[in-house]
């Protein structure tokens, strides 16, 4: 019996169950287990379609998942806190080393992929693309010193497109735990495999991306990092279980488009370090703040009171990652919960995230954080979730008015619009081998 057949038949025995259900069925419910056993049989059965395997071939599952930013909004660019975790929506693959100088990836609904492992350098016109992700991946690994080689790959995701869960930092953990497992021999930390990620995204796909949605997609559960130095951060999971909190996690779709926003994005760094240089420094991260507060009728006139406002929110965001991670770990979700309604505030009036001025008119974010506030009758938290200007927001909603949210924001937004989330303990990884 070949390996995928194998694979296939304890599959549908449940004898991976227990292992599915530790990610994708956190809800704890039959259906949820059921519906992640039937996604890997289908993707295993893709795979033999795909790619006609020779009995002899070791297949293996992996996955790569998204991550959702819990705190720290706009702090990694100035090297800042954050607390971020992965989800239980992924980038689930059947791969197989293939013996050749070549990466071949079918991506479920995409066209197929392939990468010349002979040429791992950036490619004319390949910016912005799958292949530059898996190339960048690959070159980083055999950088390292491993002894790269090819593999086949089918892959399906969930992870939602324009949700801000990070599907590039998906889709580069999930290959380089590939590259891991079929060239490395496992040596690769998830630490490790989030920075080979980060390098393929600057590098190869031309995003100058910070490191946070990596280490959220690769080391898994809720993580605390301090980016004090880039090249090194300090990384510390967060022992807490969000399964007992008595809260969901809602991802909500606001509807809103992030095109033209570059500027945008842009300004947030630009105005935060053009505050730190008024001190000769690059980041706010090396202005202590009781200078900077100091300092702010000065700072109003060199730098604008925007740029003003947003450092504060920088200094106060900050400080309330460190916080919401030292409430977790001590099992106060209150506190939590506080910190995280502070900051989608901070976000609105300092950090002025939640609309683009190029476009007042609209202003979906903010309605649906009004909506969503209504909805929640003063329990729960309600925030932006990731860089903002449109997209969308988050909320953690108690158990018994998840009913009463979901249809009072998809009265508003439209149905389908608010996704119930779990953080699950596990990154990036081989599922079953």
């Amino acid at each position: 019996m070949s390996s995928c057949e194998l694979l296939l038949r304890t599959l549908r025995a449940g004898e991976h169950d227990r292992t599915l259900a530790g990610l994708y069925a956190l809800d704890g419910t039959q259906s949820s287990l059921e519906a992640a056993r039937a996604r890997a049989v289908h993707v295993v059965e893709r795979f033999q379609e795909s790619f006609a395997p020779e009995e002899t071939v070791q297949a293996a599952l992996f996955t790569g998942p998204g991550r959702t930013e819990i705190g720290g909004n706009h702090t990694d660019h100035q090297h800042g806190h954050v607390l971020c975790g992965s989800v239980d929506l992924d980038m689930l693959a059947c791969a197989s080393a293939n013996g050749l100088r070549m990466i071949r990836i079918v991506s479920e609904g995409y066209p197929a992929l392939k990468v010349d492992l002979d040429r791992l350098f950036p490619q004319d016109g390949e910016k912005n693309t799958s292949a530059a992700l898996v190339r960048g991946v690959a070159a980083k690994i055999q950088e390292l010193g491993y002894p790269v080689s090819g593999f086949d790959a089918y892959v399906t995701s969930t992870v939602l497109s324009g949700s801000g869960l990070s599907s590039s930092a998906a889709y580069e953990v999930l290959v380089g735990n590939i590259l891991n497992y079929f060239c490395c021999g496992g040596a690769l930390d998830p630490v490790q495999i989030a920075k080979i990620g980060q390098y393929a995204e600057n590098v190869f796909f031309g995003k100058p991306c910070g490191l946070m949605d990596q280490m959220g997609s690769s080391v898994g559960g809720a993580v605390a990092i301090d980016f004090a130095d880039p090249a090194a951060p300090v990384v510390k999971k967060v022992d807490f279980d969000f399964s007992k909190s008595g809260h969901a996690l809602c991802i909500v779709d606001t509807g809103s488009c992030h095109a033209d926003l570059t500027d945008d994005y842009a300004d947030i760094p630009g105005e935060m370090g053009a505050v730190a240089a008024h001190f000769g420094k690059k980041h706010l991260r090396e202005v202590p703040e009781e200078e900077f507060r100091a300092s702010l009728p000065s700072l109003r006139v060199r730098c604008g009171d925007r740029a003003v406002l947003r450092a504060m929110h920088y200094y106060d965001d900050d400080r309330r990652a460190i916080q919401e991670a030292q409430a977790l770990e001590a099992g106060d979700f209150a506190q939590f919960l506080a910190l995280v309604n502070a900051s989608g505030v901070s976000s609105a009036l300092h950090l002025q995230n939640t609309w683009a001025i190029a476009d007042p008119r609209q202003q979906a974010i903010p309605v649906a954080l009004a909506v969503g506030q209504e909805l929640l009758e003063g329990t729960g938290a309600i925030r932006v979730h990731g860089g903002g200007f449109a997209g969308t927001i988050q909320a953690f909603v108690p158990n018994e008015k998840l009913d009463h949210f979901k249809t009072g924001i998809e009265a508003l937004l439209g149905p389908g619009k608010c996704h119930i989330l779990h953080i699950r303990p596990q990154g990036g990884c081989v599922v079953i081998a």
